[in-house]
């Protein structure tokens, strides 16, 4: 359990703490949103952060990011940026974090007039488990939960490329156990067992020494995706491991996906 490091401090948040849910029986759920300067209405990313579904938080960038200006960069470019929380798999199993995702996205497009939002213009970034419910977002959110574009960093998005029998593994504490033992459910909650036609464009980034998350996940659903007909880009990033690790211009990474939802989403 390495943790995050200390949140870096956060000038640009608008709205802080903004409560999006309150599910019986657990916390509240909250969101940050980060607004750039202007009237807008503005194109808005929901960050999704990761850390195996077990740890992590809103308020935490991985170590290799934290330094390279994420939420300055989307700001500058004019895209508003809500980072939002969701139960961990020890609060509660799969599917309640997805839900509580969608309950940000549902909360943004119901205040996005008084937010200054484009609620036709919501994407979904998410990194590591994070990524994984990024894409279950994209792949089944529909109408006021509905997402428009996609950034899948190094996220696990084949849930059956991982030991099905191991007990312990984060995937089987998601699900409540052993994926050999609940394969239909699992299935429910994989992204690549979810693709459809009418799914949001992709954008996946991978590093090729990836040692948790292998990116031929990635591969697989970029694949599976441009079988139906839906636009999906790989970026494999070399030598690159987990969150990155060993890169050396991570800045560059945020911006080709700011570059990506900026073509897939115009304003």
């Amino acid at each position: 359990m390495t943790g995050y490091p200390p949140p870096e401090p956060r000038p640009t948040v608008t709205y802080a703490d903004c409560t999006v849910a309150v599910v019986p029986g657990f916390r509240p759920l909250h969101l940050d949103l980060h607004l750039p300067p202007g009237d807008g209405p503005f194109p808005v990313l929901l960050w999704v952060h990761g850390g195996g579904w077990l740890e992590g938080s809103r308020v935490g960038l991985p170590a290799t990011i934290a330094p390279h200006r994420f939420h300055q960069r989307f700001l500058d470019r004019g895209w508003a940026v809500a980072d939002v929380d969701y139960r961990l798999a020890l609060e509660a199993p799969y599917p309640a974090q997805l839900l509580d995702v969608q309950s940000a996205v549902r909360w943004l497009r119901l205040h996005a007039r008084q937010l200054r939002l484009d609620p036709a213009r919501f994407a979904a970034l998410g990194e590591s488990a994070g990524g994984h419910l990024a894409a279950m977002a994209g792949l089944a959110g529909t109408g006021e939960t509905a997402i428009q574009a996609v950034v899948n960093w190094y996220g696990a998005v084949d849930l059956f490329a991982f030991d099905p029998d191991d007990p312990a593994g984060p995937h089987a504490v998601l699900f409540g156990g052993p994926v050999s033992g609940r394969r239909e459910f699992v299935a429910f909650g994989n992204p690549l067992s979810r693709v459809h036609a009418a799914a949001p464009p992709f954008f996946s980034v991978y590093g090729t020494a990836d040692r948790i998350v292998s990116p031929s996940q990635g591969a697989a659903l970029t694949e599976a995706l441009r079988a139906v007909g839906v636009r999906a880009e790989l970026l494999l990033v070399p030598d690159a491991d987990h969150c990155f690790e060993g890169h050396d211009d991570i800045g560059g990474l945020i911006e080709r996906g700011i570059d990506f939802l900026d073509e897939v989403l115009p304003g």
